[in-house]
């Protein structure tokens, strides 16, 4: 799956900020701007998979439907 968002880097000090506009907590930084986005793009990955799997738990022995879902922007 591919998903898109909104990445945002600000130059603070010696570091760049990153973070996902469209996700609460998806935050990182790096002392280049290469690193702030390789890290971003893991912190993503990373929230993605923790909120699938915090899911995933709260529905256990239930029956439910999963679906993709789209929108446009």
């Amino acid at each position: 799956m591919i998903g898109q968002f909104t990445a945002v880097y600000v130059k603070k000090s010696k570091w760049y900020i990153g973070y996902v506009e469209e996700i609460s907590g998806v935050n990182t930084q790096g002392k280049t701007l290469a690193e702030a986005k390789e890290n971003l793009k893991e912190a993503l990955l990373l929230v993605l998979e923790a909120n699938r799997a915090l899911a995933h738990r709260g529905h256990r022995n239930q029956r439910v439907i999963e679906e993709p879902i789209s929108v446009v922007i």
